[in-house]
Order: structure tokens, then C-alpha cells, then sequence
């Protein structure tokens, strides 16, 4: 039997609400008289004296016995006070929590089950420490983005969450959805409902259907113009660098964000396949694992998330326009991007049109064994 106590604590916030309700509905008493057995109290408090008043009402309703004596369910919902800031801080708030603790630990009653869910919660204070020992807690975080790999973690999220809805996705659909949508869980299941609705009876979901539904980001116009480069599109990389420009976005940051990686990772998936002709590019996790059984001399070059492994991901993707470059091209690629970057830096030429030189070097392939002229 679950315990009497449950907690959906994390950053995810949407997950965090989807799962308390998914909880929430799994463990209330059933029957005609539901209305008199399910205590909800909001957690969204203003202030110090309301986080007292919120902690005041589930003791109330804790120790208030349920209808004929009945099972009964406490869901404290969404408790923003939990945290170390300014209102979790106070001493109010503090005090509205400890005397919620106490009635826990003095124990509930078997009859009475409690229901905890809060997007941040202190670690240190003693309310969670207690959780952690008596109560079933379940932890949703947000996917860490800042960490190398942050994309495959989200790709395996929106595939999963797309199955339920019975959509299957393109590699490059894939990609893109990932980069305009992030690790948000509520944004990512808001987009795929739109994405189910937009497609009506078809489940593959394709490129041109994520651009024409899913609202483009700073991140997923940096994908879209390390696409277009990939593909020589140079009118769409030209397009896309010049809305950002617009926008106030640095050349510099366009460069550093989508170009010098793209030509990087074109570079090394081509050095990898000379090396190594048999690697599976069918999966990102069979590509994956490939490239982590690599010997350790082989791979120490290769880019690295934080935890070691390799960070495949942008080169899973790039495998896929690896056939159309060679490796003496893709070394005056990167010899050019080196010098456009250095001219963005050290001199006063125009940015526009030092990004738009680059592209059309890179996208007309000029340097192919022959050299590339100087700037």
C-alpha cells in the first residue's frame, strides 16, 4: 500500500502539474460522495502572512475527519513557498511550514492521504529532509540545456510524448521541433497537440510541418541556418543571418552559434567516416554507442558532454550531408570561418558583409583541393 504522504516536487513545471493531477486522480476515494473527500487546497501564495494562511488551511483539512468518517485526500497544490527566496524565506512563512510539518509527523491517520506537489523546494530546510524519509516523492527537473547533449535528452522526451499521440517524426523535423521548443514540457505537449491537429489523419511529421506550426526561436533559427549551409541553401542562410542582424543579433554570435559549428562537426564526421566507412548512421543511439566504443586514442578529439561521453548529436546530423564534402574542402572551410571570425574581431568591415562573403565561400564549395583565395 502507498504511504498516506506523496510529493511532485521540480523544476519542470509542466510535468510537475501533470503528474500531481495523474497522482492526484489515482489515489482519491472513489464513489458518489467524491466532493466531500477531496480537500484541495491552492499553494500559490502572495506573501509571507498568505503561505501561512495556505499552510494553516491544509492543517484544517488534514485533521478534519473525511464524510461518515471516510477515506479522504489533501492535495496542497502547487506550493510556491518552498523555495530559498523572498517569501520562503520569511519567518511567517517559515513558521506556517514548520507547523504543517508537525502535524505530519504526528501522524495523519491511515484514512487520510496527503498530496504535495511544488516546482521548488529547499533541499536543505527539514520539511524536505522529512519528505524524503516518510513520504513518495517523485522528482521532475528540467533538462539542463546549459550541458553538452541537452538535444538527444529532449529529442528522447518529445519522441516519447509523441507516441502517446501516435505522431512519429522526420530526423530533421526532429531536430528542428527540439531547437524551437526546448526542454519546456508544458510547451513541448502545447506544440505537439498543435502538430497533431494541423496534421489530421497523417503521423509523420515532417520538416516543413514543424516550420509552419511551431513558432521560430533564437535556437531554432540557428539550426535552420546551420541547415542551410549544410544544404549550400546560401539565399536562406543569407535570409535567416539577416533577420537576426535585424533583430540586433551580433555577427559575431551568429558566427560563433551557427557557422563555425556547423563546419566543425562537417569536418569531423568526414575525417571520422575516412577512418571509419562502417559506422551506422540508420539511429542517433546506434551512432551514438559507435562512436563511445571508439578507443580511447581515437576519440579524445572528438567534442565531449560533461559527464564524458562523446556528444554525437550534432554530428549524427551532420553525417547526413558528409557524402557531398570532402576532407580537403571542409579544411579550407574551417580556415575560412577562422578568418571571418578574426575579421569580425580585429577590423572595422562591414559584418553584413563579411557573414555574406562566408556564406557564399562555403555554400559554392570553392576551396575544393585547389586553395581558397585570400580576403
Amino acid at each position: 500500500m502507498p504511504g498516506p504522504v506523496h510529493a511532485v516536487i521540480g523544476s519542470d513545471d509542466g510535468r510537475v502539474s501533470e503528474e500531481a493531477l495523474a497522482l492526484f486522480n489515482e489515489l482519491k476515494p472513489q464513489g458518489d460522495a467524491e466532493e466531500f473527500t477531496n480537500d484541495l487546497v491552492e499553494g500559490t501564495a502572495a506573501n509571507a502572512e498568505e503561505a501561512y494562511q495556505v499552510c494553516a488551511s491544509a492543517i484544517e483539512a488534514l485533521q478534519t475527519v473525511g464524510f461518515f468518517g471516510s477515506d479522504k485526500i489533501v492535495w496542497l497544490k502547487g506550493a510556491n513557498f518552498l523555495a530559498d527566496d523572498r517569501t520562503g524565506g520569511s519567518e511567517r512563512a517559515k513558521q506556517g511550514v514548520e507547523d504543517l510539518l508537525d502535524v505530519l509527523k504526528g501522524g495523519i491517520g491511515e484514512e487520510v492521504t496527503f498530496l504535495i506537489s511544488a516546482s521548488a523546494i529547499d533541499k536543505r530546510r527539514g520539511f524536505y529532509k522529512w519528505l524524503q524519509k516518510n513520504a513518495e516523492v517523485a522528482i521532475f527537473d528540467k533538462i539542463d540545456v546549459t550541458k553538452d547533449g541537452w538535444e538527444g535528452e529532449v529529442g528522447r522526451l518529445v519522441t516519447t510524448r509523441a507516441k502517446e499521440l501516435e505522431l512519429a517524426f522526420e530526423d530533421e523535423a526532429l531536430e528542428l521541433f527540439v531547437q524551437m521548443v526546448g526542454e519546456e514540457t508544458r510547451q513541448i505537449g502545447n506544440e505537439l497537440e498543435k502538430l497533431n491537429l494541423y496534421l489530421g489523419d497523417r503521423r509523420m511529421v515532417e520538416l516543413e510541418d514543424v516550420r509552419a506550426i511551431v513558432p521560430l526561436s533564437r535556437k531554432g533559427v540557428i539550426w535552420e541556418i546551420s541547415r542551410a549551409l549544410e544544404s549550400r541553401d546560401s539565399a536562406r542562410a543569407i535570409t535567416l543571418m539577416d533577420a537576426q542582424l535585424e533583430r540586433g543579433e551580433s555577427a559575431i554570435g551568429l558566427i560563433r552559434a551557427a557557422i563555425i559549428p556547423t563546419v566543425r562537426n562537417l569536418f569531423t564526421i568526414r575525417v571520422l567516416l575516412d577512418a571509419y566507412p562502417d559506422l551506422p548512421l540508420r539511429s542517433a543511439q546506434s551512432f551514438t554507442a559507435a562512436l563511445n566504443r571508439l578507443p580511447d586514442g581515437e576519440k579524445g578529439w572528438l567534442p565531449r558532454t560533461k559527464s564524458g561521453s562523446v556528444n554525437a548529436w550534432g554530428l549524427f546530423f551532420a553525417a547526413r550531408r558528409a557524402g557531398q564534402v570532402t576532407t580537403a574542402e571542409m579544411r579550407h572551410s574551417l580556415e575560412a570561418v577562422l578568418e571571418a571570425d578574426k575579421c569580425l574581431v580585429t577590423t572595422q568591415l562591414d559584418a553584413r558583409m563579411v557573414l555574406h562573403r562566408l556564406v557564399a565561400e562555403l555554400t559554392m564549395g570553392r576551396g575544393r583541393g585547389q586553395g581558397r583565395k585570400s580576403a
